[in-house]
């Protein structure tokens, strides 16, 4: 069936002259790397391109060939939709609103909702890049050095420097096939997990203030007001849930970010052995066994009274244990 869904996909990217790509809200570094990827290998190919996100390009993620092209709100015409990095339709946001439904959906996902008319979806792969960089080439897209570079800043960030639980031999080869096309992984390695603006670490300064811990269970939040205080442009966590998952006494972590509209962006990490996707899915939200998300409608210390109580349910009977 993959194997059919992949040689369609290539006759849609052959077919199609006006192509829209585009990806999730508060786009991550898998994000941004699929749609430059796929985007700019269109590009070369002779297809007029547009890239779109809700919400632009973050800061950190700038540097990338090609991130001035983004957009936030999509034109038409347009002949070819190609969603990328998205479990579900809502998670683009407002971007595709004057367009149909897309017609190609490209995910790593294992809560994925098959939403499009042709739908590539790897729960294996470590990223969404990782399943472009497996199938542009029979697809008759040429990986050039912009493209790699891309394509392997997703893998490094999905994988938080290839240490996440869903490491496989496959992605090291990749990642290796990247570089020899002319990615420099010290310095995407560097740029995507390393370096932080001086805005971003005060706004880590108010999250790790306020840290709790209930047995193996770690939480934290960040409020708008942290993010004014700290001049912090984004609206996500910079990373911080990454740093709570390195806690050596602790199983899961979860952060709670207050967003401008009424809701709250919830992230879960957990070490191997437990699904958190199953939590995120039972408040609208999906993602993997062991990192999950959701934004949920409410105030901020409500929204966590009710996950901290669903989460604490992992550890209860193992229930939630895989």
């Amino acid at each position: 069936m993959d194997d059919a869904v992949h040689q369609e996909i290539g006759r849609s990217f052959q077919a199609a002259q006006r192509i829209l790509v585009a990806s999730h809200v508060r786009p991550d570094g898998d994000a941004i790397g699929s749609i430059l990827g796929l985007g700019q290998a269109l590009q070369d190919s002779g297809k007029h391109v547009q890239m779109a996100l809700n919400d632009g390009v973050p800061q950190a993620l700038r540097h990338l060939v090609g991130s001035q092209q983004i957009v936030k709100r999509a034109e038409k015409p347009v002949d070819l939709v190609v969603v990328l990095d998205c479990s579900d339709l809502q998670r683009v946001g407002s971007v595709l609103e004057p367009l149909p439904t897309p017609d190609i959906n490209i995910d790593h996902h294992l809560t994925n909702l098959q939403f499009a008319r042709l739908n590539l979806v790897d729960p294996a792969a470590v990223s969404t890049t990782a399943v472009l960089a497996r199938h542009m080439s029979g697809w008759g897209l040429t990986i050039t050095p912009a493209v790699a570079s891309a394509l392997l800043t997703g893998l490094v960030s999905d994988t938080i420097g290839f240490r996440t639980s869903n490491m496989n031999p496959e992605a090291l080869r990749l990642a290796a096939d990247l570089m020899e096309m002319g990615a420099n992984l010290p310095e995407l390695y560097n740029l995507a997990l390393v370096r932080r603006s001086f805005p971003a670490a005060l706004y880590w300064g108010a999250g790790l203030s306020r840290l709790q811990r209930k047995g193996r269970l770690v939480w934290t939040s960040l409020t708008l007001a942290d993010r004014e205080n700290a001049a912090y442009l984004g609206n996500d966590d910079a990373d911080l849930v990454n740093i709570l998952s390195s806690i050596s006494d602790s199983d899961v972590a979860v952060i709670f970010v207050e967003q401008k509209s009424g809701r709250v962006k919830v992230s879960w990490r957990a070490i191997p052995g437990y699904d958190v996707s199953r939590v995120a899915l039972a408040f609208g939200g999906g993602g993997h066994a062991a990192a999950a998300g959701a934004e949920i409608f409410g105030n901020l210390n409500d929204v966590q009274e009710q996950v901290l109580l669903e989460t604490e349910k992992i550890f209860q009977n193992g229930h939630v244990r895989v």
